[in-house]
């Protein structure tokens, strides 16, 4: 028996409806990947070690700290750029300081710039992929270790590519579950013995 009239149009809607929320769902997962795969909008890649390849040719990588405006933390570079190897693995490190008197959680966003070498540039470890949590009054060094793919020499646009920013910006979060009942003064649960 075929729709006819309302009906048809009724199914049709609900079909669109379900075709855009599905879409919906999909696109940030999608987006992402995208970016990590082709380093749009300077989305660094990831790496589980080094290159098995280093060139003789060096690249500058300069690096960049800011904060989210409300985050309480003082944030910078330890070093503001170095000299590298292509295909050699590089380790920098970011200072955080926290000047309040309660601890504070934070995470870090980054990218790189130009965008064109986000695809070319792969960190093996980093602070930015968990959440970090600093006590009244503690001071932190926190590494990043990177390389360069050898490949970026044969991009076309990557081969001009001669200083490369990494840039991390860092916004206060809420604090994990153990964290906030300390902050809260309630100790019940924490551990602590009351005899």
């Amino acid at each position: 028996m075929a729709l006819q009239g309302p009906q048809k149009t009724v199914v049709q809607l609900v079909g669109v409806v379900v075709l855009m929320g599905g879409l919906a769902w999909a696109s940030v997962p999608f987006y992402d990947w995208f970016c990590r795969v082709t380093g749009f909008g300077g989305v660094t890649g990831v790496a589980e070690q080094g290159s098995d390849t280093v060139l003789d040719q060096t690249i500058t990588v300069r690096f960049d700290a800011s904060k989210e405006r409300d985050m309480p933390w003082q944030f910078t570079p330890v070093e503001r750029e170095m000299e590298i190897k292509i295909g050699e693995t590089g380790l920098a490190f970011y200072e955080a300081y926290n000047p309040t008197d309660r601890p504070v959680a934070g995470q870090a966003s980054y990218n790189v710039t130009p965008y064109s070498a986000g695809a070319f540039f792969e960190k093996i470890a980093c602070f930015c992929f968990e959440e970090q949590v600093l006590q009244p009054g503690e001071r932190v060094e926190m590494p990043v270790t990177f390389f360069v793919d050898p490949e970026i020499v044969e991009d076309r646009d990557g081969k001009y590519v001669h200083t490369i920013t990494l840039s991390y910006t860092f916004y206060e979060i809420d604090l994990p579950e153990g964290y906030a009942a300390l902050e809260t003064g309630d100790t019940a649960g924490a551990g602590t013995n009351t005899n």
